[in-house]
């Protein structure tokens, strides 16, 4: 499975009044790994900076005025995204004003070009209702280390929240078995995916013990209980 975290700095607030997008990253993850490909550019956004923009992220007109347009680069973007899930915290602020760029330049929304768009802040709320959930609140609670951010940076921040993605859903990868079977008419192995019955066996003491232990884990992590927990609990009672 291949998801995308996309993260994006501005010059404002509010698309509608036309604010610009400045910065774009995106991070490439593959079966819940970080690749290391990313795609990352800085924009001009031919306007003016909002003061309290600027001093969350740190980027100035300036330094803008001899990077790209968003049209010399949509057509890269849109390639890096396509067909996969893009991740965003707080999505519909990213999804707006990228929807809005692509609509001057008379292309579709961003999700025409992807498999999907999700929400970690919507998930985060969901998981921790009435906390603070911004990213740095759950590199926080998820005990990961963003001691590097003094300032917003689109790259840094895709790939924290692809570190948070993958905390918030530890535990939750899919029981599709890939197995690998021999033709005899070719004599060539190929590869699927099919869902595989699962036998039920007997745990001894120290696999109970260790199974405990990671649903404390999870628990943790859920600040609460987690639906594996719940799930358990139905089962036995």
């Amino acid at each position: 499975m291949r998801q995308i975290f996309l993260d994006t700095e501005t010059t404002g607030l509010d698309p509608a009044q036309g604010h610009r997008i400045i910065e774009i990253a995106a991070v490439e993850v593959i079966d819940r790994r970080l690749t290391r490909n990313h795609f990352h550019v800085y924009l001009n956004p031919d306007r003016e900076i909002d003061l309290g923009a600027q001093q969350v992220h740190g980027i100035s007109l300036e330094f803008l005025q001899d990077k790209p347009h968003f049209t010399d680069v949509a057509a890269e973007l849109l390639d890096f995204i396509a067909g996969s899930e893009v991740v965003i915290h707080n999505a519909p602020f990213d999804v707006g004003f990228l929807d809005r760029e692509l609509g001057m330049m008379g292309l579709p929304g961003i999700r025409s070009s992807c498999a999907g768009v999700t929400d970690t802040l919507k998930m985060a709320k969901d998981m921790r209702p009435g906390q603070r959930n911004n990213l740095d609140a759950l590199c926080r609670h998820f005990g990961i280390d963003n001691s590097t951010r003094t300032l917003h940076g689109a790259l840094l921040d895709a790939e924290l929240l692809a570190d948070v993605y993958l905390a918030m859903t530890r535990g939750q990868e899919s029981l599709m078995m890939e197995i690998e079977e021999f033709s005899p008419v070719t004599g060539d192995a190929s590869r699927k995916v099919r869902s595989m019955p699962l036998r039920r066996l007997q745990a001894d003491e120290e696999e109970l013990a260790a199974h405990r232990q990671y649903m404390t884990g999870l628990d943790k992590a859920a600040g609460g209980t987690s639906v594996w927990t719940r799930m358990e609990i139905e089962v036995v009672s």
